[in-house]
This record gives structure tokens, C-alpha cells and sequence, in this order.
């Protein structure tokens, strides 16, 4: 029916107009009737192929990820040599990743060539035009310039061509003619072998040494002038390295009125009533005393041992001092015994003796009360620090640390070193017991601190960080359990004295300028305070607890070297400097 409606409605309008009568024109036609077109073929599903082929396709066009180290596909040659797709990444140049690159200007192979050959090949290319090309078969293949190849029949320029050859052969000979004396018959085989003495004879001279002009038999003025004036020079420095230390008359002086008294009691005997009122520290506040005495810079002080009635001060002018604390306030005695300036100086238990070490080498060990030398050491080298064992029946055991870096220790009865601790890489600064006085302590200039069992050279523990400093001076806190190190980057580093000897780094003393001076650093006898001078001649006291600055006192004009608090009387402080005074602080 839909095929007859649509020839009808192709038919002309002639045909319509010939036939007024047809039924499409006609009111009583029925009306056409539509119906839905049907497919005789089942209907099938085909999502699942178009996603296919549409997956299909994707993987042909999806480029590759030139990092990825497997490819789940067989990839076309198209896609393995296509182009990088996407943005630049920052950090890879010319479209090649940062991982794959090992060369700056992309990715390069490794080529077996041996050094010599290449340098061959560049240097003949560099010279000639022409190299051999490594990829080609055997060698055969060349690059550069080939007429310069044909013309030089294409040799290297390590290969040397005949006629070079026989032009050096004709110079060799000519230099045998010359050298050979007239009545000398020389043998032309053994003088072409090389095992042969004839040879060797004639070549002693390597081929390549030039001609050499005779050598100088006699010097000239200028020469003999040096050399005498060398000679010399080394002559001094041996005897000066050999020199023994120089010997200085030892003396001493006694300023006060009386060496014993109308009861027949000593002049160093302490006073009966010096007696602790407090075991409670107070920081000085004022100056009370000053003493003068040297006319140089002090660089020690030491108050009398348990008492304090005495100080003792050791100065660069070579001389050594005790004053009187609590009396007169005025120098008692002056002991005079070193060429050089005194470094260190140290009481026995009971102050009747103490030893004092000078930059003239020597040690010496004096009597307090009568000014005598009892005994001298010295290995030849400055001391810079002397101790004595703190144990009583030990007394006669004295240890030093000197310029050349070892720990020397004497026997005084006998005058005899019993050991040397050798170690350090630097001199040694300071000694200090601890532990019962069963090990002590050193510093030096290695900027290490290094712990030994007394009697034993065999360092048990050995303390150095990158970030340490020097520590010119190590003082033990009166419980004993610490030791406070005065470090020359203008900080006080707290120790545990313990079994492992530990940095306490919750306590660290800051805010004074002790940089290149070998400031001492002290605790009061309540251990309550730390105290230490510094480069500025200021006298510095901190809260051991809270470790915060407590008190500045300006004390010496220069360097405020050593700080003593006195053993009984709780809040006076006695300091020391480069200005020569001795100051004594409430």
C-alpha cells in the first residue's frame, strides 16, 4: 500500500487533470492507511563491539610513555618513533628524561675503544683530515679527507713512514761517528744489540735527551754567599733546638715583719677561728682590696688549700707571690726562680709546698713558708699546666702537660719519670682528677677531651665532636658529678663525670666574650654559682640551676684571666688580669 500512495503521489498533474474523476481527488475515498516498516533479521547487541573496536583504535593512536619500562601491547614502528607528546617537563631537556640522560647533551652509548686508539684516530684527524671510522668493518671504512688518505698511503700519526725511519738511522749513525774515538774498533752487530755492553755504552744517554752543556764545577759568588749564610742559619736552629733550659739563681724575698710569731707559730700557719659561718653563697657586689705587686700581667691565682688566709699569684714578670687575705692585705713573700714568665702554679694539700711551671721549661717545686727550691724538672719543653695527685699518700706524684703534647709524670722522691700519657695531637691545657681521684681529665689544643686511668697511658674514653673548641680550662663542680669547660666559642659546656662522661645539654653558660683567651672558669663552694672572667676584663656569674646571667662586675682593664671564691668566707670573690692587679670582691 505505501509503494501504490507513493506512485500515486508521483503521478503529473497532467494525469490529474485529464482524470477529474480519480479517487485520490474523489471526497468519498477512505483515507490512507500507515503502516510501521519490520526487519525479518534477529536484533542483535553491539555495545560490546563498538567498545572493542573503539579500544582497538585508542591503542593504535595512545603514544608511549618513554619512562615506562614495559609495554603491555605490541607497539608499530610509527609509535615507537613517534614524537613526545605533551608539555616540556621542566627538568628534562631536548624531550629526553632526567633518568635516561648520562650526558649533557642527551644520551650516549658506550663505545668499546681502547684510550690509545682514539687518541690516535683524534690526533690523525686533527693533523691529516682523515680517521678511521669505528663503526665501519675491520678498520676499512675512513671519514674526512680521502685524497689526504690516498697521499699519505693512510697513516697515522703514531705510525712513523720509511723514509723517517731511514732518515733517523742515518742521524743515529752520525752521532756514533761523532762520539767514536779514532783507534776504536766498534763492532756494528753488537752496536745494533741492545743486550750487548757496547750498546750500552753508547747508550747511556737516552735518544731523546738533548745535547747537555758540562755540568758546573764551581760556584759562583752569589752561590757561596747563600750557601755559607744557609749553613749558618742551620747552625743556630741545632743549637738552639739542642740548647738545655737556662738555669736562673733561685731567690726569695720575705716583706712581712715577722716569720713566726711572739707563739712561735709560723707566718703560713692559718688563723685558729677561720671558720664556714654559712654553707650559703652570696654574689660580691663591691671592691674591697686591691693588691699591686707585679709589673706585669698576672696569669694566675690560687687561694691558700681549706683556709684562704694566703693567695698565691703567679706573673709574667717571672716572679711569684703570696699576700696576705686577712690581716695586712700586703705581700708576704716573692719567690723568684724562672727566666720566663709563670704559667701555672699549684698547692699541695696542706700549702706548705706548690709547684710552679714556667715558660722557661722548667718546674719547680717550692717551700711556701721558706722560699726554697726543693726540687726542679724539666723534659725540655714549656709546661703548661701542673698537677698534683689530690690523694694524700700520692703528694709526691706530680703531672704536667706540656707544649709537645704529652702528659708527663714525675716521682718527686726520686726525680724520675714513671709515665708519659702521649695521645693528644695538640699541647695539653688542663688536668683534672676525678673519680676518687682513680682518672682524670685533659684538654688540649686538639680541641678534644680525652679520660685516662691514673698510672695507665691507655686513653678509656675519648670525647671529640666536630663542633668543639678548644678548652683552656676545666673546673670539677664540688659534688663532683660535673666538670665545666671553659670553650673558646664564648661558651661554658657542662660534663658529666660519670661512667660515659656525657655533654649536659640542658646546661650550656653563654653571654661572655672568652674567645682566644684562656679564661678560668670556677664554681663556688656551694656549688650554687658558676663564675668565669672573659677578654673584656668583666668577671661573669651564672645560676648553675637556671644557667641565666646572674651578675657582670667590671674588674680589670684587658683580660679578666682567673677567678678564685674564696674556700671559707661565703660571698668573696678574688680575680685576676692582664692590667697586673689582684682584685678581692664582697
Amino acid at each position: 500500500m505505501d509503494l501504490i500512495q507513493t506512485y500515486s503521489d508521483q503521478n503529473s498533474p497532467e494525469d490529474q487533470t485529464q482524470n477529474p474523476n480519480s479517487t485520490s481527488s474523489s471526497p468519498e475515498a477512505s483515507p490512507p492507511r500507515l503502516l510501521a516498516g519490520k526487519s525479518a533479521a534477529p536484533k542483535v547487541d553491539d555495545t560490546m563491539l563498538a567498545l572493542t573496536v573503539a579500544q582497538a583504535h585508542q591503542v593504535q593512536s595512545r603514544p608511549i610513555d618513554p619512562t615506562q619500562h614495559a609495554v603491555a601491547f605490541n607497539p608499530t614502528y610509527d609509535q615507537l618513533w613517534a614524537p613526545i607528546y605533551g608539555p616540556a617537563h621542566p627538568y628534562a631537556k631536548d624531550g629526553i628524561a632526567q633518568g635516561m640522560r648520562n650526558h649533557k647533551l642527551g644520551f650516549v652509548e658506550d663505545a668499546h675503544i681502547e684510550s690509545f686508539v682514539f687518541d690516535e684516530q683524534y690526533n690523525t684527524f686533527h693533523k691529516y683530515g682523515y680517521a678511521a671510522d669505528p663503526s665501519g668493518a675491520a678498520g676499512y671504512n675512513y671519514v674526512g679527507d680521502l685524497d689526504a688518505l690516498q697521499q699519505n698511503d693512510a697513516i697515522s700519526v703514531y705510525s712513523i713512514p720509511q723514509h723517517e725511519q731511514k732518515k733517523r738511522k742515518i742521524e743515529k749513525k752520525k752521532e756514533i761517528a761523532e762520539d767514536k774515538e779514532p783507534d776504536e774498533v766498534v763492532d756494528e752487530v753488537e752496536l745494533d744489540n741492545p743486550a750487548s755492553d757496547t750498546w750500552l755504552m753508547k747508550n747511556r744517554k737516552s735518544p731523546w735527551a738533548g745535547k747537555k752543556e758540562g755540568l758546573q764545577t764551581e760556584l759562583t759568588e752569589e752561590q757561596k754567599k747563600y750557601a755559607e749564610e744557609y749553613a749558618k742559619k742551620k747552625g743556630e736552629e741545632r743549637e738552639r733546638g739542642g740548647e738545655k733550659p737556662e738555669a736562673v739563681p733561685d731567690k726569695s724575698t720575705f716583706h712581712g715583719k715577722e716569720e713566726k710569731d711572739y707563739q712561735g707559730r709560723s707566718w703560713i700557719a692559718p688563723p685558729k677561728d677561720a671558720k664556714a659561718t654559712n654553707d650559703h653563697c652570696y654574689i660580691p657586689k663591691r671592691l674591697v682590696h686591691t693588691w699591686s705587686g707585679h709589673t706585669k700581667g698576672v696569669s694566675a691565682i690560687r687561694f691558700f688549700p681549706k683556709h684562704g688566709h694566703l693567695i698565691l699569684s703567679a706573673g709574667m714578670d717571672t716572679k711569684v707571690k703570696i699576700w696576705d687575705v686577712f690581716n695586712s692585705g700586703k705581700c708576704m713573700r716573692t719567690y723568684m726562680g724562672h727566666s720566663k714568665a709563670v704559667r701555672d702554679i699549684w698547692f699541695c694539700n696542706d700549702g706548705s709546698k706548690f709547684l710552679t711551671a714556667g715558660y722557661d721549661k722548667h718546674i719547680k717545686y717550692w717551700d711556701t713558708e721558706t722560699g726554697q727550691v726543693i726540687s726542679s724538672f724539666s723534659t725540655g719543653k714549656i709546661p703548661y699546666v701542673v698537677r698534683l695527685n689530690p690523694d694524700e699518700d700520692k703528694q709526691h706524684v706530680l703531672l704536667a702537660g706540656m707544649s709537645d703534647k704529652k702528659i708527663v709524670q714525675w716521682d718527686m722522691n726520686s726525680g724520675q719519670i714513671t709515665q708519659e700519657y702521649d695521645q693528644h695531637l695538640g699541647a695539653v691545657n688542663t688536668i683534672t682528677f676525678v673519680d676518687n681521684n682513680r682518672r682524670f681529665v685533659t684538654s688540649s689544643d686538639d680541641k678534644s677531651l680525652r679520660v685516662w686511668e691514673f698510672g695507665i697511658p691507655v686513653v678509656i674514653k675519648y670525647i671529640s665532636e666536630p663542633h668543639m673548641h678548644s678548652m683552656p680550662s676545666i673546673a670539677l663542680h664540688p659534688s663532683t658529678n660535673y666538670l665545666a669547660a671553659q670553650s673558646l666559642d664564648n661558651q661554658i659546656l657542662i660534663y658529666s663525670t660519670r661512667e660515659r662522661f656525657q655533654l649536659n645539654k640542658k646546661k650550656r653558660f653563654a653571654g661572655h666574650i672568652a674567645a682566644g683567651y684562656a679564661c678560668q672558669v670556677n664554681f663556688s663552694p656551694d656549688g650554687r654559682f658558676v663564675m668565669s672572667g672573659d677578654g673584656e676584663g668583666k668577671c661573669w656569674f651564672w645560676d648553675w640551676k637556671t644557667c641565666r646571667v646572674f651578675r657582670t662586675l667590671k674588674c680589670h682593664e684587658g683580660v679578666c684571666i682567673g677567678c678564685e671564691w674564696h674556700p671559707l668566707e661565703q660571698s668573696k670573690v678574688a680575680t685576676c688580669g692582664w692590667d697586673g692587679l689582684i682584685k678581692y670582691w664582697d
